[in-house]
């Protein structure tokens, strides 16, 4: 080629390179570096709206369901959909930018042009890898906000979840809330029972405020279940942690009292508890006031008992096996509710060391009711004629088992609890005083009245002073088939704590009850709360919590896109000449 053709050429590439380089240039490459940015940014937030706007399980971001309940949102998810949006989006910005280059590579170097269209190829693949450094201010920027999110949700969740704790600690000890077994084998103390899902049946071991939700933890099937009793935890059914036994209705909102009747065999601890649900039922009926059993058999029990007595006949011996509670809930107007477990073994549960040991229930305890049978006292049994002692055995069983050494027993594996055993009540109920009153023995104490005094002129005063000792308060109490229901009523509620009005009379002068209230009605079992109702999303759907927390991270990414695209509109509205 001509030597001048060639520097004509070389005169025009100068040229070309020069306008290339000082117009083009400054202006396709900032061009490109915001649409290659913005281009980044589009394809974040597209595919985070595809990652967070679904309600189901399913999705780009699957949510697992739990063997239990959903984890909140903000302690795991959240930072799975996170890096699912991360992992998507960085390797498809990366393969776009690369097929973008490359295609730029081939159209505008492909040919002889290529030397003239250099500094466009170059203004246009620098800007987009020049949007690199943007794109990943941007990323962290993204990140940052998923962060910020996170710890300004979590400060709200920790928050409520200490309030609502701390509020529920208060009402449990305001309320001296005691929450215990009632089943053989196990009679545990229980912090938190498992409260079953009502739409499900699965069991919650950790139904409180904590890494499940704050107010609400919502279960697998997506039942949204309260976490607190003042929010309504008290209204699912309940389980013991330890043994997996039903535990009464409303426990956790009302004390649980248990009540140990101790005696040895034929003492009378069945006749006096059939006789004291009897009276107390007759005292709840006189004020306006309720009593209901937990189990339906302890309800068919009694009415079988109290048809028993009305028979003349007496209740059954009872059996062997180490006994479940007799549950009753009680609640009379303007004093404190309770769930009496009534603990009525067999007395033979009371005559070795070991079979004391097996009564776990006792450790729980702050009142006893002792039963002493008064034919079992060895100087009684001394002092009774020949046709006396043949009368009494007619009449009733009489216990073998000295009432001074049944006592020892439970009082030596008392004293393994941290209290040493202390009791707050305990009521010495001597029993068969119908009985006793026909005898020369017992006419003292017909006349006197002064049970403590006679039963320490018969031998157990012993008994009595030791009594004293690990006690707050002791009363002595003569009960026989004919007491007076009030009577026995208000023993009762002194000693479980539900009442402090006079004998047979409630607080607020209501009428005395009577043996006619006590047979008007037999106790039943009916619901004591309103189960709790089956709210919540269906099971194929993510929780409120899960939809919320996502919509607020999309809230996020809305307001930062906007924000970017109006500073590059900005931008490029300031750099244009007027």
């Amino acid at each position: 080629m001509h030597p001048l053709v060639l520097l004509v050429l070389f005169a025009v590439w100068i040229g070309a390179m020069w306008l290339g380089f000082m117009i083009v240039f400054p202006v396709l490459f900032p061009a490109a570096l915001v649409a290659a940015g913005l281009g980044a940014l589009g394809l974040y937030y597209v595919h985070a709206c595809r990652t967070l706007a679904p309600s189901t399980l399913e999705g780009p971001s699957p949510v697992a369901a739990p063997a239990v309940a959903y984890r909140h949102y903000l302690l795991g998810q959240v930072w799975r959909d996170w890096w699912t949006i991360t992992r998507t989006v960085v390797p498809e910005v990366w393969a776009t930018a690369y097929g973008i280059g490359r295609g730029l590579t081939r159209t505008l170097l492909g040919g002889l042009w290529g030397f003239f269209a250099f500094p466009v190829w170059l203004a246009l693949v620098a800007g987009i890898a020049a949007a690199a450094v943007p794109a990943a201010v941007l990323g962290l920027a993204l990140t940052v906000l998923y962060g910020l999110v996170a710890a300004v949700g979590l400060a709200g969740w920790l928050g409520c979840a200490l309030v609502l704790a701390a509020v529920e600690r208060v009402f449990m000890t305001y309320g001296r809330i005691l929450q215990t077994c009632p089943h053989p084998f196990c009679y545990e103390r229980i912090g938190l029972p498992e409260y079953e899902c009502p739409g499900c049946g699965a069991r919650h071991a950790r139904l409180s405020p904590g890494p499940a939700g704050a107010f609400r933890h919502v279960c697998r099937c997506g039942a949204r279940l309260p976490t607190t009793v003042p929010l309504g935890r008290f209204r699912l059914a309940a389980y013991c942690p330890h043994c997996g036994g039903r535990l009464p209705e409303r426990i956790g909102r009302v004390r649980v009292e248990p009540l140990p009747f101790v005696g040895g065999p034929a003492a009378g601890k069945t006749t006096f508890m059939v006789l004291g649900i009897r009276a107390l039922h007759a005292r709840a009926r006189a004020v306006s006031g309720r009593l209901t059993f937990v189990e339906q058999r302890h309800a068919q029990a009694y009415a079988g008992a109290i048809r028993e007595f009305q028979r003349g006949g007496r209740p059954a011996k009872t059996g062997p096996e180490l006994p479940l509670a007799t549950m009753v809930d009680v609640e009379l107007p303007g004093r404190t509710r309770r769930i009496l477990y009534l603990f009525d073994p067999a007395g033979e549960h009371y005559t070795g060391a070991t079979e004391v040991e097996s009564l776990r229930y006792l450790d729980h305890g702050e009142a006893l009711l002792f039963v002493v049978d008064p034919f079992a006292l060895p100087g009684v049994r001394r002092a009774l004629t020949a046709g006396e002692r043949e009368r009494i055995d007619r009449a009733a069983f009489s216990s073998e088992e000295d009432p001074a050494d049944t006592l020892q027993r439970v009082l030596n594996e008392l004293r393994s609890r941290p209290d040493r055993g202390r009791q707050k009540r305990v009521a010495v109920v001597v029993t068969k005083t119908d009985l006793l009153a026909g005898t020369e023995v017992g006419r003292g104490l017909a006349e006197d009245g002064d049970l403590r005094r006679w039963l320490g002129g018969v031998g157990l005063g012993n008994t009595v002073r030791t009594l004293d000792q690990v006690a707050g308060q002791v009363r002595y109490f003569g009960s026989g088939l004919a007491t007076e229901p009030a009577d026995v009523a208000e023993l009762l509620g002194w000693v479980s704590g539900l009442s402090a009005a006079g004998p047979g009379q409630s607080a607020n002068g209501d009428r005395p009850a009577t043996a006619e209230d006590a047979a008007q009605e037999v106790p039943g079992t009916a619901p004591l709360r309103a189960p709790w109702p089956v709210r919540g999303r269906d099971a194929s759907r993510v929780p409120v919590g899960y939809q919320v927390g996502r919509w607020a991270v999309l809230a996020g990414l809305s307001v930062v896109t906007v924000a970017t695209l109006t500073g590059a509109i900005v931008a490029a509205a300031q750099r244009l000449p007027y």
